[in-house]
């Protein structure tokens, strides 16, 4: 005999009051993106939310949109060691980048062999028998039109900072790092450069050259270095030198671009919303003295 009633679990209870249920009813919610962002600006207008946290979820819906290619570090500004340095030759080059990590090429730049992790330099320092090759990381390869959050994804789940893009022709394009993806959603993050303003805005590196943060005025500059700096425009004079960088160059500089300005070497170390932040300044090597035979 069939029970005239069977016991079930709901599919699911809903919690929904009726005037929750009229309300969706005669507002549906966003049907597309432009609709989602005018709730996201009614929401700061109802102060439900912050300028700051609308602007953040604004740049995570538009991620899908930039793809790797869109904010990588081209190749020729890419800083790179060759696997067969020796310790001596990395730590000045290291120390100058000011990068946690690099890319290690063998023979030819394009030939990418890993990834060096600047602190694994210490286990070559307390073991001499080992070389750059023993303690390096695998490298990640990407194409230029991976999608930023999906670039994202795969930095989470397999724990990598920093990967290669290749072009549709598997040439090595550039690189880009984990920060790069996340600067996109909150903005300029604040690095190893941004140093207290008590620790100076000159610093003088092992390698005679200079780390100069880009607000520090030229004049100072020129004092230090015992170089006369001014503009190619005779017309223009600049207060900063990360201003001088940027008219001379022409444009907002990226990091990795070099500059050769009155007998000194200028290479972009870091920007912040197009202007200069930090600058590696390395003065002209002097000229060979010939001696007669």
């Amino acid at each position: 005999m069939s029970e005239p009633h069977s016991e079930r679990w709901p599919d699911r209870e809903d919690k929904r009051t009726f005037l929750q249920k009229l309300v969706e009813f005669i507002h549906p919610g966003p049907d597309s993106r432009a609709e989602l962002l005018e709730v996201l600006t009614e929401a700061e207008s109802n102060a439900l939310i912050d300028a700051e946290v609308r602007l953040m979820l604004e740049r995570v819906i538009g991620l899908t949109d930039v793809r790797a290619g869109d904010v990588m570090v081209p190749a020729p500004r890419m800083d790179m060691l060759p696997v067969e340095a020796t310790l001596d030759v990395l730590l000045p080059t290291i120390i100058g980048a000011g990068h946690s990590r690099f890319p290690v090429y063998q023979g030819e730049r394009e030939n990418i062999i890993g990834v060096l992790i600047a602190k694994d330099l210490l286990k070559l320092q307390h073991n001499p028998a080992l070389q750059v090759r023993d303690v390096l990381r695998p490298a990640m390869f990407v194409p230029e039109s991976k999608g930023l959050n999906e670039l994202l994804r795969e930095f989470r789940g397999n724990r990598n900072h920093l990967a290669i893009v290749i072009d549709e022709f598997g040439r090595v394009a550039g690189l880009i790092t984990i920060e790069d993806v996340l600067e996109q959603i909150v903005g300029e993050i604040e690095d190893e450069f941004d140093l207290p303003e008590d620790q100076g805005d000159i610093l003088s590196l092992s390698d005679s050259s200079y780390r100069v943060s880009g607000d520090t005025p030229v004049t100072r500059l020129s004092d230090v270095l015992g170089v006369p700096l001014c503009s190619s425009d005779a017309d223009l004079s600049f207060e900063t030198i990360g201003g001088l960088v940027a008219h001379e160059m022409g444009h907002a500089p990226r990091r990795g671009e070099q500059l050769a300005l009155c007998g000194l070497q200028f290479a972009v170390l870091h920007t912040r919303g197009g202007a200069v932040r930090w600058l590696k300044v390395t003065p002209a090597p002097t000229p060979a003295v010939a001696t007669a035979s």
